[in-house]
């Protein structure tokens, strides 16, 4: 059959619900596994956004285009990052799946920052997405996980060297933090440096977005002190070490407290 369907065929029925006998049985009868509805939707998208590897991979291993996108730019990576389904990221992603996305408007690091799928951010900044991406609707995936109020995604974003500063427009992370009144969110933020002036585009600080008298106008406050000499260090042997090279800091003959007070962890 054609690569080109009006319909939602057998083919992607059978993805889309995991059912991996009925898929060979199709592909060996002459499907395409490219087969595209008019929105531009492969069983390999349904099959991502389902959870369904075994099918992706069959359906890879028969030729599906791993990049192909929809009508709405969405790709099947993008798909499986906004379920959190994290087989299927790591076979798209070794399958040579372009981890940046089709599009900005579906973008598979965003999409798994808003939802807060840490394991998936991992593995898009392991293979090459870029970790400080703008979107211009969106800000950076740091700020989208701070608004999305996932605490352990901004914790692996900000460990593997996302700029603590960067949001969206003049808004930082720490904006999205105080104004959402999270003092768990600030300390995390404060303890990698982010910058307590810094103003939006009405030139509001994040303490003047903080509930008064709160817990988190309170710490926004004390950062307002000079930064530690730790703090110092740590950001200029960070900074010199460069984002692609901090795993390096695992093989340097230091002790682990030290390596663990670098990494932030």
């Amino acid at each position: 059959m054609n690569d080109f369907e009006s319909d939602w065929s057998l083919l992607h029925d059978a993805a889309f619900n995991g059912h991996l006998l009925s898929l060979h049985k199709l592909i060996a009868k002459g499907y395409s596994v490219n087969l595209s509805t008019l929105d531009r939707v492969t069983p390999l998208h349904g099959a991502c956004l389902q959870g369904h590897v075994l099918c992706a991979k069959h359906l890879i291993e028969n030729g599906a285009n791993v990049n192909v996108a929809t009508v709405d730019w969405n790709t099947p990576l993008f798909n499986a990052c906004s379920r959190g389904n994290t087989a299927c990221v790591n076979l798209l992603l070794q399958k040579r799946a372009e981890p940046q996305g089709a599009n900005d408007l579906a973008s598979p690091i965003h999409e798994a920052a808003k939802h807060g799928h840490t394991d998936c951010i991992e593995l898009l900044v392991k293979h090459g997405a870029d970790i400080d991406y703008q979107v211009k609707h969106l800000g950076s995936p740091l700020y989208v996980a701070c608004l999305g109020q996932h605490l352990e995604s901004v914790t692996k974003l900000l460990q593997s060297g996302a700029n603590v500063n960067s949001g969206k427009h003049l808004d930082s992370p720490l904006h999205a933090a105080a104004q959402n009144s999270r003092p768990d969110f600030v300390r995390v933020l404060l303890a990698h440096d982010a910058d307590v002036n810094i103003r939006n585009a009405e030139g509001k600080q994040p303490r003047d977005l903080a509930p008064p008298n709160s817990d988190v106008e309170k710490l926004l406050r004390q950062g307002e002190g000079p930064t530690s000499l730790m703090q110092i260090c740590r950001r200029s042997i960070r900074k010199d070490l460069g984002r692609a090279r901090l795993s390096e800091v695992f093989g340097l003959p230091i002790p682990a407290e030290l390596k663990h007070f670098l990494l932030y962890k």
